[in-house]
This record gives C-alpha cells, structure tokens and sequence, in this order.
C-alpha cells in the first residue's frame, strides 16, 4: 500500500493547527488564572510572595484586629538582581485596625507589558510595623497571576 505525502503533511497540519489553537486558549486563560498566597501573624509584616516564573500583581488585602493602631504598609520589589534593584512600589499610609487594606491593580495598569509585572527569582515583599505588636493581629492575603 503506498502512502500519499500529501496526505501526511495535510493530516500533520490539521493536527499542528489544532494544537496552535489550544494553546491559544490556554495562554488566553493565564492572566485570569490568580493564585492566592497567604500569611499572618502578630509581629509586624515582612513577607516576600513569587512564583516561579514571570508573574504580576493583581490584589493586596490585609485585615488587622485587636488594639487601635496604624502605620505605613509598603510594597516593594525584592529583585532578583540584588539589592541595587530593589524598589518601593507603593505605600499606604495608614493601616492597621480600623483601616483595612483592600489595593487592586486596574485592568488598564495590569495589561502587558505591566509595570506590576515581576521577573523570575523577584518577589513581592509587603511590609507594615506592628504599633503595638502581639495585640494586633494581622491577615495578608495576595494575588499573583502569571504574566507573558
């Protein structure tokens, strides 16, 4: 029986063809895809969130119970090029009990290219000293999605 090449390259193109448009879709579906990573406690704030490829930022929330008391909440870069990279992102003034945090990136400043998109090996790292530490506690919660 002999084979038509034809045959082949136009069923291998089809198949290619379908494989190019399922990888569209996915690729469509990432920047919706957000992952949610936590942390708490009753110390002050400083933690680091990534994931390990390109990522962005797309919400921070953090909740404070227990005694009055506020005090600056800080986003900043923590570069995987070093310290001479590092960068304040965003600060908000007063958090703390009483004054939660609710920050979300628009869909305007979260479109690629973003300036919230972080590099493989950079973190997040949100700050926030505790005025009155061990009475107020704390939940932090961010989102990260992955970015192309």
């Amino acid at each position: 029986m002999a084979v038509n090449t034809s045959q082949l390259i136009d069923a291998a193109q089809v198949g290619f063809a379908a494989q190019q448009n399922e990888l569209s879709e996915i690729r469509a579906r990432q920047p919706m895809s957000v992952t949610s990573k936590t942390s708490t406690g009753t110390a002050n704030i400083n933690v680091a969130f990534n994931l390990d490829r390109v990522f962005r930022l797309v919400y921070v929330r953090c909740h404070f119970s227990g005694s009055p008391g506020v005090d600056q909440l800080t986003l900043s870069l923590d570069s995987a090029n070093g310290a001479t990279y590092d960068t304040d992102l965003y600060s908000i003034t007063s958090a703390g009990t009483g004054s939660d945090v609710n920050f979300r990136i628009s869909a305007q400043e979260s479109a690629e290219p973003s300036a919230w998109t972080f590099q493989s090996g950079d973190a997040l790292r949100v700050q926030w000293t505790n005025p009155d530490s061990g009475n107020i506690t704390w939940g932090l919660e961010v989102g990260l999605a992955i970015a192309s």
